[in-house]
């Protein structure tokens, strides 16, 4: 029996990357797939499909309470509840001097990035509570130690994230919901490959511990682990996946 048979996963952001990567991961294990992103996630549902696994989508902007409602509600006929739920759905910033940034901007980053993750997440928790092993994992950012200059709303939005998984993970604690953050390397995503080129990825792998390019399947392989029974003390966490990058 696969380890996560008859178990439904919920990723954001699931059309492309990281989010895409993880979703075939979970599925290769049995997991039920439930998709919602901004874009049509066709080609991820289709890849689960084609190996033998469950997939569905549904176009949801994270911010917009209607359309996450609405999803939610679908999700729910189709399942009655959730086992594990995975905030990855986010935007890259390029390089803005925290002085030029406008407040639409930030805010914009904060709406996406953090409280899109909220958003989510309160509406999924009636069904990730009948689950019994429920699982929160929150695709976070190591830039927030990094404090890459240029991006301040990108960093403090990833910032937000952490400390709200914190917090999730105390409160959750008691009904057995484990509630942790991930976060990878450079990883070559549509979204970092539009603000970085050939050069920085290099760069970025030399300064690792291990010289070798981090990829989604890299930190979907975390995300599996952190989903799983073996996971069921480890709650509060923030855990890199960068080939020793950053030691902290």
């Amino acid at each position: 029996m696969k380890r996560f048979e008859n178990r439904v996963a919920v990723i954001t952001g699931a059309a492309t990357g990281i989010g895409s990567a993880a979703a075939e991961r979970l599925a290769a294990e049995g997991a039920i797939i439930e998709i919602l992103d901004i874009k049509d996630a066709v080609e991820t549902v289709q890849a689960i499909v084609d190996s033998g696994g469950q997939a569905a989508a549904q176009i949801c902007d994270v911010t917009n309470q209607g359309q996450i409602a609405a999803a939610v509600s679908a999700i729910e006929t189709r399942h009655q509840k959730i086992d594990i739920l995975v905030n990855n759905a986010g935007i890259l910033s390029g390089r803005t001097p925290w002085h030029q940034l406008s407040y639409e901007e930030m805010n914009r980053f904060v709406q996406v990035n953090y409280l899109g993750y909220f958003n989510v997440s309160k509406a999924l928790y009636p069904l990730l509570k009948k689950s019994g092993h429920g699982r929160i994992i929150n695709v976070a950012s190591r830039t927030y130690f990094l404090a890459n200059p240029g991006q301040m709303a990108y960093v403090a939005s990833k910032g937000a994230v952490m400390g709200m998984t914190r917090v999730m993970a105390k409160e959750l604690g008691e009904e057995g919901i484990t509630v942790n953050a991930v976060a990878p390397g450079m990883v070559a995503t549509p979204g970092t490959e539009a603000h970085s080129n050939e050069e920085a990825f290099n760069r970025v792998m030399m300064n690792q511990a291990i010289k070798k390019r981090v990829t989604p399947e890299h930190l979907a392989g975390l995300i599996a682990f952190i989903a799983s029974d073996d996971a069921e003390m480890i709650t509060g966490q923030f855990i890199l996946c960068d080939g020793g990058g950053y030691l902290h």
